[in-house]
């Protein structure tokens, strides 16, 4: 054998520096509602809290499950790594609403004038989106339990230039009861005073957007089937009784957190009322 034979073929790392360096995934922030799916359980959902090195995501049936930061997602379809996210850059403190949070003090005194809305959870979802600028403004916010005795109730409260009255009304469509109710209250005799509003939609659960829900779209309801009910079922949640659905209200209430999460027409809507019983006299 020759002495310069080498069995080896040379240094066998030699080529080693010459390979492809590994593929750097992009990073993204574990923000809140940021829908992915974590590759090894094909789990999908939004982010609902990032904690530690751990990030909890909630699916569309409402199941939860939490998973570590980094590599291992998908974000529409491509691969990234979650990291958590960076603290929101110091700047003018913003109600819900979208509006410049006024100084801390204590809430004004109420106004006369009144904001009345259809139920408890149209209510609950105006005093959280602009529960703050409203106690700035001295406002007050009822329910009515329905629209029916509508004109009853503006004829009680008298309404005058100084003491008004804005009502937003759910599925306020051309035709409807409810826009019958409202040309009703717009021809008597404190029509002048009164602001009656609407928006298109069944219920006012529909005026959160489906992707603060983490879905496409909602689901359709057939008219043989009563509508929260029908929307429950389609989401796979109790259905059986009114306290099923006051959970399910609650559960979609949650996803709310700023006017983002809320269809453009029912935030003009609101801001209509808020003016014109704010409105200077």
């Amino acid at each position: 054998m020759r002495d310069d034979y080498d069995r080896y073929g040379g240094d066998v790392l030699a080529d080693f520096k010459r390979r492809g360096k590994p593929v750097e995934l992009p990073t993204v922030e574990a923000e809140f509602d940021l829908v992915v799916e974590e590759v090894a359980s094909d789990f999908c959902g939004s982010v609902t809290r990032v904690e530690g090195r751990t990030v909890e995501l909630e699916d569309r049936h409402g199941k939860r499950r939490v998973f570590p930061l980094g590599p291992g997602f998908l974000l529409e379809g491509r691969p990234v790594q979650l990291v958590h996210p960076k603290a929101a850059p110091a700047g003018p403190k913003r109600t819900a609403s979208g509006s410049i949070a006024a100084p801390q003090e204590r809430a004004r005194v109420a106004r006369p004038s009144r904001i009345y809305v259809e139920g408890r959870h149209d209510a609950e979802l105006v005093e959280k989106v602009w529960g703050d600028d409203l106690r700035a403004e001295g406002v007050v916010v009822e329910y009515l339990e329905g629209v029916d005795d509508l004109d009853a109730i503006v004829r009680d409260f008298a309404p005058s230039r100084d003491r008004r009255i804005g009502v937003l009304v759910d599925h306020l469509v051309t035709g409807s009861k409810e826009s019958r109710i409202a040309e009703a209250v717009a021809r008597g005799p404190f029509g002048t005073h009164v602001l009656v509003v609407g928006h298109p939609f069944v219920d006012i659960w529909q005026g959160v957007t489906p992707k603060a829900l983490g879905i496409r779209a909602w689901p359709t309801v057939p008219r043989s089937i009563e509508w929260k009910h029908g929307i429950c079922e389609a989401f796979g949640w109790p259905h059986a009784d009114q306290a099923d659905i006051a959970r399910a209200w609650k559960r979609i209430l949650s996803r709310v957190n700023t006017y983002t999460d809320l269809e453009p027409v029912l935030l003009g809507r609101v801001e209509h009322l808020i003016d014109f019983v704010t409105e200077p006299q």
